[in-house]
This record gives C-alpha cells, structure tokens and sequence, in this order.
C-alpha cells in the first residue's frame, strides 16, 4: 500500500449490490480515500408499487457505513430520461431494438457520473463494480497519456464488456474496476468475511432495470400507442395475421399467430409500412443471417492497424451479452462497417451492438443498422407483391 493511493481519492458507484460493495472494500484497503456514490436513474414504482431504487439506496448506504466511508446520493433521471429512455422510445418506434444498458454506461455512468465525481467531489478517479478490467494499474496513477485497454474480467461468465464497449478512452484512464480478477463466488465470499452480510447473498440485478417484474410489451404500452400492422409470411408474402405495433416485437422473437403448422418468428420489420416479417419455424434460414451492417464503430483505444492499412481486420465479436464469440471479418462501408461471419447466426437485430473482441481486449462496438440477409428476403417480397 502506497502512500500515494492514500493521497487519490476514488468515488466508487455504489448500487445496493455485493459488486459494488467488494468494490468499495477493496479500494478501501488499497488506502485510497473512497467516497461511495449511489446513482438514482429511474423514478417510478414497480408492479407492487414499491421503489426499488429506495431499497438499494438503503443497502448501499448501509454498505459505506460498514466500511466507515462517506456516502452520496446523485440524482441522475432527468438525464437518464433525456438522455437514454427518449431514445429508446424513438428506436423502438422506428422499428430498432436499443440497448438501455449500453446507453446508460455511454450517457450516465461513465460521462455524467464521471464528470460529477471529479467536479463536485474532488474525484481523481471513479470505480465500479463491473466485471472487467483494463490496462490500467491501480497502483499507478500515471494514466493522463497513455491509451488505456478494456480487457475482459477473469470470471468469463460474468464479463460485463459487452456493456462498457461504449466507454471513452478519456473515461476509462480515470476508472478503476477492483474484482475484475475475481471470481462472483468470491466476490461473495469477500462480503460474508468483511461485515457485508446484508448483500453477501443478494440475488443479482437481471433484465432491464425500469421494467421490473412486468411484461415487456404491457411495460412499453405505457408510453408508445398501439399503431397495428400485418404479420406477412416471409415466403409467401400473404398476410398471416396482425399486430399491434411494430414495437411490441424483436428479430427471433416467437410470435403469437393461430392456425399454423409451425410456430411464426420475426425475421424482419418494415416502419414505414408497420409490415412484421415471419417465418415459419425457428430455424427457417430467413431468421440467420452472416452478413450484417453497422453505423460509425467506437474504438475504444484506436482502429485496428490491419483495418487502417488492409481494409480488413479478422476479430472476434457478439451482440448479445450471453452469447459466445463469433469469428468475424470487418470492413469500412461509407461510414460504417460491413461484418461478415464465418458461420452464420440467428436473429441478428438492428439497434443492438456488435462487440469486438480480439484475444481478451474488448476494441470497442457498432450499431446494427441492417442485417444484409433478411433486407434481401425482404426485397424478393416486395418484388413478388408488385408483380402479382
């Protein structure tokens, strides 16, 4: 322990969780002067009308006051509002499917909260309770020039760079992620010897954090109208049944349509014509693709060399958290990427993010804007419904 770390103060998030609580201990320890921070980004009741976000403000400050560190409470839901829910809302009324948790990391956590921690409490660097790492050393504190790498955390299962795969470089040299060396088994083990019971075996945070327990189609109901459309048969082109917004439904989604042989799965959605894509089948080829398109990529550190001087970069990449690494082969199209897989997968989605990955350094992500396949299917339908 360093006298040095004793003179950095570091502001930790901390969310009612045992993550975030290892997080603070940890850096406590390390003589760091902690301050534990507890984001409130959503206010609204659940089903039961109860307010999660009080509960886990209670834990979290229950948590600072068993490490004896200060605690603060920063209110962020006008920005999460403005900043991550009115977009999802626009996504998904354009027929996107967004990824809260990534626009929260991007908008919130890791701008917002960052800049909040060094302005109004003095912060030299911020820390969280991912599972991940970086290049940065946490007994360093010589990080104002070098470029910083996101690396994967050692426990696979609960690797969060999927969701940090936004973060900018001017963010990540001044954060700090303390358990991304360690196992949730002793993440939980940590808590049970230091005095954190009351979080030690919590159940972990899953699924979208406004929507609770709920229905996902009775949740967005509540703030996008139902605007009906037709469910067409991707090889047909005959309409199969209807729907009540283009909203309610994602690629790969299993859909509720009567009188078939095979159940019907979203392969694709038109928004200006509100027209849903099925097929028929849950391995109907219309539903894989290995083809897909993106927006502008982020790279965290810099553009892959091999992309820069080739024009091509061989990488990994997924854009689903759980899902395992696909090969992958990129190139620059206009001011996007083209993605090409060696095998192909199912329900590729626009609006989510592919993630790249190359051996355990997280390069950064894109926005899907297109899977090439299922536009092409779309087309023949469209080909076919003007020449009948």
């Amino acid at each position: 322990m360093g006298r040095i770390n004793s003179l950095k103060r570091v502001v930790c998030g901390v969310s009612g969780g045992v993550d975030s609580s290892v997080t603070a201990l940890l850096l406590k320890r390390k003589g760091y002067d902690v301050i534990g921070a507890f984001m409130k980004n959503w206010d609204g009741k659940d089903e039961l009308g109860a307010c999660q976000a009080d509960k886990d403000a209670e834990d979290a400050e229950q948590t600072c006051k068993a490490l004896s560190i200060p605690f603060v409470e920063v209110n962020f839901v006008k920005e999460y509002w403005n900043h991550v829910f009115e977009n999802l809302l626009q996504d998904y009324q354009t027929g996107l499917t967004p990824n809260p948790d990534i626009l929260c990391n991007y908008h919130i956590k890791f701008d917002l909260f960052s800049d909040y921690a060094k302005e109004k409490l003095g912060a030299d660097f911020v820390a969280t309770g991912h599972y991940a790492r970086s290049s940065l050393r946490m007994d360093s504190c010589d990080s104002e020039f070098e470029n910083t790498k996101l690396l994967t955390a050692h426990d696979s299962f609960k690797d969060q760079t999927f969701f940090l795969s936004h973060i900018k470089q001017s963010s990540l040299r001044k954060t700090f992620f303390p358990i991304g060396h360690l196992l949730k088994s002793q993440v939980r083990k940590l808590a049970s010897d230091n005095n954190l019971n009351h979080v030690a075996n919590r159940p972990d945070s899953t699924g979208i954090c406004f929507i609770g327990r709920r229905n996902f189609q009775d949740f967005i109901c509540e703030y996008i109208p139902d605007n009906p459309g037709p469910f067409v048969d991707v090889d047909t082109g005959k309409e199969v049944g209807r729907h009540q917004g283009i909203h309610m439904w994602t690629v790969g989604q299993r859909c509720r349509i009567g009188g078939c042989l095979q159940p019907y799965f979203v392969a694709s959605k038109q928004p200006e014509t509100r027209t849903i894509f099925v097929a028929s089948g849950t391995n109907h080829p219309a539903l894989y693709s290995n083809v897909f398109v993106t927006d502008t990529p982020h790279w965290i550190c810099s553009t892959p060399k091999d992309l820069l001087e080739k024009g091509t970069f061989d990488c990994y990449f997924r854009f689903q958290h759980t899902k395992p690494l696909t090969a992958a082969q990129i190139a620059f199209r206009q001011s996007g990427l083209i993605v090409t897989l060696k095998q192909p997968l199912r329900a590729l989605t626009p609006g989510q993010y592919a993630v790249f990955y190359s051996g355990q350094e997280c390069l950064g992500c894109a926005r899907i804007t297109q899977n090439m396949d299922n536009a092409q299917n779309v087309q023949k339908i469209d080909i076919c419904s003007s020449t009948a």
